[in-house]
């Protein structure tokens, strides 16, 4: 009879999560808004299913899914992707300014546009995306939002511009130094080159790496090109995958995508899920754009900007990647 309390006690510290250690942790998982210029290339699929799997363990809730790209099937495409994990409510935005419009040659955003449901018919009619970032930004507690961008920085170059409206008397540059705890970029070549993101809008690229008030975390070219997945994803058995269905459509289209597609953007989705110290190592400098659209960088151990070298060996980390594009949505 003694252990009667004792075992009760056991069974409420199970169901309050005090019994787990990581608990506490996943009370309040980490906001994320995701920017991409989805088209292009096919990586930013991979990513973005990479962040739904990621909601769906509790470690982070997506707060916005936003275009960097004006192509008219982007936003569609986004939203298809958001609405297949179970979320069609995650607000879908993009530039309403001048910016990049390109599609992809493979014609898959069109096959999954059509093929499954969503409600935006074109990238036109999605909202704002710096309404979309401001209103965001403003509902959110101080230093806790993480932004992951893998496309142009069009729309960051903007929402730094924008000044004090009805959603919130700051700056949009106010607003970032306050909300933002974390930017995490796929963009650059180190220690130097000419990347797509960076070269695409070159002008907003140097605004924001100029003007950025926080830390800047760089996730370059040289690093998603050596970590392949997709072959696994296209093989299994998952049916009725818009995820799938990018994958299975573009890998056969490219020689270069034999051994996988290279996996740029899940690198910073995972960067912004779990930060770099078990996956790489970092150098600490500045991103400065040259008038070509190239970059080179300059090391500073107090600089703001951080692009990271490979630690976790490729094939490992291809594996984790991977298993986490592979998720199937919850029931």
């Amino acid at each position: 009879m003694k252990l009667i309390p004792q075992i009760a006690l056991l069974i409420l510290l199970i169901f309050s999560g005090c019994a787990n250690p990581d608990s506490a942790k996943q009370n309040k998982p980490a906001g994320i808004i995701f920017d991409s210029d989805l088209g292009p290339d096919y990586d930013d699929v991979g990513a973005l299913a990479f962040l739904h799997a990621m909601a769906d363990s509790g470690k982070v809730e997506i707060l916005a899914t936003v275009a960097s790209n004006k192509h008219e099937l982007v936003a569609p495409s986004i939203e298809v992707i958001n609405t297949y994990f179970g979320r069609p409510e995650i607000p879908v935005g993009a530039p309403k300014t001048d910016g990049v419009n390109i599609g992809s040659p493979y014609h898959w955003a069109d096959s999954i546009v059509a093929g499954y449901p969503h409600k935006l018919t074109a990238t036109s009619d999605a909202m704002d995306a710096i309404t979309v970032y401001r209103k965001i930004l403003t509902s959110q507690p101080d230093n806790s939002v993480t932004i992951v961008t893998v496309g142009f920085l069009t729309n960051l170059s903007n929402l730094l511009k924008s000044q004090a409206d009805n959603i919130s008397p700051l700056s949009g540059k106010d607003l970032v130094s306050k909300k933002i705890k974390k930017l995490v970029s796929m963009a650059g070549k180190f220690p130097e080159g000419r990347e797509f993101n960076v070269f695409m809008d070159s002008t907003a690229s140097e605004y924001v790496f100029n003007n950025w008030p926080g830390e800047i975390i760089l996730t370059g070219f040289e690093i998603g090109w050596e970590i392949r997945t997709g072959l696994r994803l296209i093989k299994s058995e998952i049916k009725n995958s818009p995820v799938k269905d990018v994958f299975r459509i573009s890998i056969p289209l490219s020689a270069e995508d034999k051994n996988g597609r290279m996996s740029w953007d899940e690198t910073a989705v995972l960067i912004g899920v779990y930060g770099t110290e078990d996956f790489f190592d970092t150098v600490r400098g500045k991103i400065i754009v040259n008038k070509d659209g190239s970059n080179k960088w300059e090391d500073n151990p107090s600089g703001n900007h951080v692009y990271v070298k490979q630690k976790m060996s490729v094939d490992e980390m291809s594996l984790f990647i991977e298993n986490r594009m592979m998720h199937q949505p919850v029931k």
